[in-house]
Order: C-alpha cells, then structure tokens, then sequence
C-alpha cells in the first residue's frame, strides 16, 4: 500500500490505493498527523491542466482531489477516522476570553459565561426516566393563550436576574457567541478556535443548548413539564413569523428584527437578502421543494446529514450539513434587521440568541434530526465515529451547576425527557420538478453546444473569485447508469472545496447542474438547484487566514441525476451563481465523488 509521503508526492494522474487489509481497517488506514503537518497535493483543474495547491492537514486527510476519489474507489472512507481518540473536549472556562473584532455596533466586553468555583460534573440522565415528567414541545403557531401566557412569564423570569446569574438570559444568549465567535479555544489548542458551526458538532451542541435553557425556564416558574415551542416553518400553517413573538409588549418581542418580516409575511427557506416576487401559494411551494431537496435528497446518508468530521486539533469550518445550510443560515438572515450594522439580532451570530426567536428557530432545527431519523429508521441513524459520540460541551443548569455533557448522551429525546408535538411534514412528497428544457447531441452524451453555452463565464482554472455565474464541466467517476442497490451502498457527492470567504460577511451561492441556458428560469424548487451554501456572519480571533474561513460544501447527486435523466452522461454542467456577498467567495475546486 502507497505510504502517505508517496500519495504527497506522486503526480495527480497516478494515484492508485489498493484496499486496506482485513487487518487493517479503514478506520484506522491513515497515520496519525503532526499537528499543523501541511503537505503538497498535486490537484488537475477542470481542465485537465495540472494545479499544485498547498493544502492543510485537514485537506490531506479528508482526501481532497484525486487522493479522494481513489482513497473512496478503492473502500476507504471520505472522512477516515486517524489512528488514536481526537473528539473536541470541553473548554476551560476560565480560559474564556473576548470575543474578537466584533461589529462597533456589539456593545458586548465578554461572552463568557459567569466563572464557576467548583469542578464541572458529568451529566447523568434520569436513573428512571419513564418518572420522569415529559415535556412537548408545541408548534408555535397552534399554542393556546394559556400555553403563550405561561412561556411570557418564564422568559421575563429569566429577563430579570442579574447578568452574574448564569441562568439569566443575558447569560443563556452569551452562551451561543461564547461557542462561535472565538472566546474559546478548544482544550489542548490554545492557537485555535471552537467553533461548534459547519461541522457535525452542529446538531447535537444546539441540542444540548436548547435542553439546559428548556430547564431553567421550567424550573424559574415551577413547572417542570414546561417545553419551549417549535417555530414550525418547514409547513404551511407555521411559515409566518410566530404570532406570540410579534407582540411589542411582550418579553418574547425583539427590536432588531426585520420589519418587513412580521406577520403575516411568509417566510422564504431560500432567502438571500432579497425579497421574493411570489405569490403566497408559490412561496409555500417552493419552501416544500427546499425542504424535500434539504432533508432527503442532499441527506441520504449520517455523514451528509450531520456535516463533516471535526476532531480536536483541526481548523474549525469543516463543512456543514445540508439542514445547517438551508434552511438554518437563511433564516437566520430572515429575521435580522438589515438597518443594523451587522445584520443584529438573528443575521449575526454573536447576537443571535438575544432574540427569544432563536430558540423557537433552532427547535424545529432539532425537530428536524428527530423526523429525519424517522424518515428511514434502517439507514437514517446517527453517526458511530467515537470522535463525534464522545466530543463534550459545558453549559449550566437550573440549580445552577455546570455540566459536562457529551454528544452520545443526548441521542435518546425518551432519556431527555422531552418531545415535539406530531404535526404534518408535507414537504415529503414534494420533490423537486424539472424546470429546464435540455437540448442533446445525437452523437454525445454530453449537453449540446448551444444548451452548455450558458450566460455565465467558464472557470478555466481554480481557484476563482465568484463575483459572477460561473460554469465548469465536471467529469463524473461513473458514466453508467447504477442499480438501486448500488445508489444506497454509494453515493455521489459533487464537492465544492476550498470556500474561502470573510467570516463576518453575509453569503449566499447557488450550486446548479445541467441547468441549462438560463439558470435564472430555475426557482428554488427546480430541481436543477443542487443546493446552496450559505454563511451567516460571525468572528473568529485565532484564524490563521485573519478573518477568512475555508470549508467545504457536499451535495448528494443520486436523485437529481436521476430527474435530470443524466445518470449516463460522462460529465455535468456546474453552474455557482452568487446571490448575497457577490465578490466575496473564492472557490478552490469542484469535483465529484463516491462516498458511503
């Protein structure tokens, strides 16, 4: 077997990887890195044209390139676990520090959490837990006045403790700039930072987050079956601004919003700093078709669901899950006020959990990883790498202690005691439609000349500055048509690699293949949308790169080569439209994959 130096050295065209052993399984193919190892990879653009990139060590070892497509050829996984246990550990609070280089618009000295004298403890589920009481959380949109009167009274409770209280809102809203916005380096990497977005720590750290909050609010008011509501925008009933929020007088109200927003405006899952021009029943059928495209089409698998690996010691900005991406960051963006400096409250993340809609957001976010392991119980489950079971988080609880808590402790909502109310998902049978019409060659099985000919600039080499639509064809590692069976073992994956962009900078790009001539004709729900990447503003102070991050965009194929009737073509059309931050975006390369 080629020895890893030999993979950094040999030219692109010649990779070869013969399958590890059955003694040597793939978990455990890769050495172990030095920390901070950057190595030489010598890529091939889509031109064919030979391009030496430097990489750092995440990209050896996510097997960017052709090291990839070979590694994932020959049975080694995309994301191979290295040898030895790198979860990302719980960080020292008393290490926490200033968030950097926010907005002058912030007014915040601290995210930190308030200092805790004694040792964090483990978190330990109810020794029974069907004694436990079982909260259910209710859609937003359905709650009874009694129900909105109660929540009222629990957040102005938490309103009005003192900020030193870790169980105030001051203190719970600082939490989520504290994990993403550079006030903590991960333990053991004082020159990094913890970043808990655009990876697979995404799911299950908003989870934790949400439990401990969900406490408190119960415990300030007595009740401990109280549930926090679900902002359930992903149907139809639910896609407005919920009612209870919009009320000036009320505790749930947040004044750094955007005005255009409250009800009864109908939210867009797609938003990108632009307002729609649909009717009311077009927006709702376009956000079914961006959920359907989200949830089961770009997720067939745990390892796209959740988002990339992100072990201690890499740079933080792995690449997101597809529900992180949309409708998570637009959302986000929907609901910040565009006459704020930095898009405050909801557009920024530092900002984001002042606004009590956060909360009501990110539930249906988590509602979300609920439904979607229903969707295929046998191949929909959670993900097994140790790494990602055994990464922890600190947070306070009702009493007020802090807590340890790990990902593989809150993979069971029964032990967590809580639940959301059953309500319709209809965008299961909203797949995406065909918007485009194609012309084809006779003599090829690629597009034609005319329907290739595509109002966007062709990328001749990468890396690119995307301040315009531009086109690249990619050849595909298969060019037959695969069986059922076949589609499920592996899937294909157009990566879009090296995304370079200005972490506090609103970004939205559009990923589209085989569209065609007019890529604009193609709504939301055209299934020649692929997907999209999305950033939603926030800071970092240890970045290497100052205030840029470099990450990585995954798009499951499978379906939309089928609905494209491209499953026997040899090669695609990728078009990346920018729609917010045009001019902000680099783009290192695109390609296509298998991965399990």
């Amino acid at each position: 077997m080629a020895s890893l130096s030999q993979l950094l050295t040999r030219p692109a065209a010649t990779f070869s990887l013969s399958s590890p052993s059955p003694s040597s399984p793939g978990a455990s193919f890769w050495p172990r890195p030095r920390r901070g190892a950057v190595g030489r990879v010598s890529c091939t653009s889509s031109t064919g044209e030979p391009d030496a990139s430097r990489f750092d060590r995440r990209d050896v070892l996510l097997g960017l390139g052709t090291v990839g497509a070979s590694a994932t050829a020959a049975g080694i996984p995309l994301f191979p676990r290295r040898a030895g246990a790198d979860p990302v550990a719980t960080p020292d609070i008393s290490s926490c520090g200033p968030p950097d280089q926010l907005p002058p618009s912030a007014n915040v000295l601290t995210c930190c959490p308030p200092p805790s004298s004694a040792s964090p403890v483990d978190f330990a589920p109810p020794a029974d837990a069907s004694s436990s009481p079982l909260r259910t959380r209710p859609a937003a949109h359905s709650a009874g006045a009694d129900y909105v009167a109660k929540f009222n009274r629990a957040i102005a409770a938490m309103k009005a403790l003192p900020p030193d209280d870790p169980r105030s809102f001051a203190a719970q809203a600082s939490v989520h700039c504290a994990y993403c916005d550079g006030s903590y380096s991960p333990d053991g990497f004082p020159g990094l930072d913890l970043q808990v977005h655009n990876s697979w720590l995404f799911m299950p750290f908003h989870r934790c987050y949400l439990y401990f909050f969900e406490r408190i609010l119960g415990s300030l008011i007595g009740d401990p079956t109280f549930a926090i509501p679900f902002w359930n925008w992903d149907a139809p009933d639910g896609m407005r601004m919920p009612a209870m929020y919009a009320e000036e007088s009320s505790p749930l109200f947040d004044r750094r919003r955007n005005g255009r927003h409250v009800p009864p405006k109908l939210i867009d899952l797609d938003y990108n700093g632009r307002e729609p021009r649909f009717t009311d029943n077009q927006q709702v059928d376009h956000n079914l078709r961006v959920m359907y495209r989200q949830m089961i089409s770009l997720s067939p698998t745990p390892s796209l669901f959740f988002g990339s690996p992100y072990r201690a010691g890499d740079d933080p900005n792995q690449g997101p899950g597809p529900v992180e991406n949309i409708p998570h960051g637009p959302v986000h963006i929907w609901c910040g006020d565009p006459e704020q400096p930095a898009g405050e409250d909801m557009g920024n993340f530092y900002s984001a959990g002042r606004d009590p809609l956060f909360y009501a957001h990110h539930a249906n976010i988590d509602r979300m990883w609920s439904v979607w392991k229903g969707l295929d119980p046998r191949r929909h489950t959670d993900l097994t790498d140790p790494d990602w079971l055994d990464a922890s988080f600190l947070f306070y609880d009702e009493d007020p202690k802090l807590v340890r808590i790990r990902v593989r402790d809150v993979l069971d909502m029964d032990m967590l005691r809580y639940r959301y109310q059953d309500v319709p998902t209809p965008w299961r049978s909203a797949r995406p439609v065909v918007t485009t019409q194609w012309v084809r060659s006779t003599s090829s099985s690629l597009l034609a000349p005319t329907a290739r000919a595509a109002g966007a600039k062709e990328a001749a080499r990468f890396p690119v500055m995307l301040d315009s639509p531009t086109r690249v064809t990619v050849k595909r590692p298969v060019s037959e048509r695969r069986s059922r069976a076949e589609k499920l073992a592996k899937v294909e994956v157009l990566v879009i690699d090296g995304i370079q962009v200005d972490m506090d900078v609103a970004v939205k790009f559009d990923v589209f293949v085989n569209a065609g001539e007019d890529h604009a004709a193609v709504g939301p729900g055209g299934r020649e949308l692929a997907g999209s990447f999305v950033n939603v503003p926030h800071r970092h102070k240890h970045d290497k790169r100052g205030r840029a991050i470099k990450t990585t965009l995954r798009l499951a194929l499978n379906e939309q080569l089928e609905d494209l009737g491209a499953e026997g073509d040899d090669s695609v059309v990728v078009s990346l439209v920018p729609r917010q931050g045009k001019g902000k975006v680099k783009i290192g390369s695109v390609k296509i994959e298998i991965m399990d």
